[in-house]
């Protein structure tokens, strides 16, 4: 499973020019689903996104959670994040999860990020064509990929 988590001061994803999801303070995620990702993955990647200090405290360090500020997450599912473009120059997305379960993890990790402690938590509209807005803060922009704690 694969995150860009993007410190947002607001974000929101429009689907045929009608707004579906926003976020004020907090992260505005992209999430791409890879082919055997599981529902731990799901769990560890909301607990790792809930728990990482990025937003500044008292002294103007980077050491409080979207938990601590009581921030908003925006989530869009995003299939292109798992491309492959090793060979040639056009993308390949067979490493990208069969949509029906891509779906279902996508959800999970929209609702363990809520179990985390995150209060809101809005998506897009999983496999529309969205268009998502955004300002940036910082910006703090930082990339999981589930891989990285997986056990060899």
């Amino acid at each position: 499973m694969k995150a860009v988590i993007q410190r947002v001061i607001e974000s929101s994803v429009s689907v045929d020019g009608r707004v579906v999801g926003k976020s004020e303070k907090g992260y505005m995620i992209l999430l791409g689903v890879v082919k055997g990702d599981t529902d731990k993955e799901a769990q560890l990647l909301a607990s790792k996104t809930a728990n990482l200090r990025v937003f500044e405290d008292e002294n103007g360090k980077m050491n409080k959670s979207i938990i601590d500020i009581d921030g908003d997450a925006l989530v869009i599912s995003q299939f292109t994040l798992c491309a492959d473009c090793k060979k040639g120059n056009r993308p390949s997305f067979t490493n990208s999860e069969e949509p029906e379960n891509a779906k279902r993890l996508y959800e999970l990790f929209c609702q363990e990020l809520k179990a985390c402690g995150v209060k809101n938590v809005e998506t897009g509209i999983f496999a529309a064509d969205m268009k998502v807005s955004l300002i940036n803060d910082g910006p703090v922009t930082i990339c999981f990929d589930t891989d990285i704690w997986r056990k060899n």
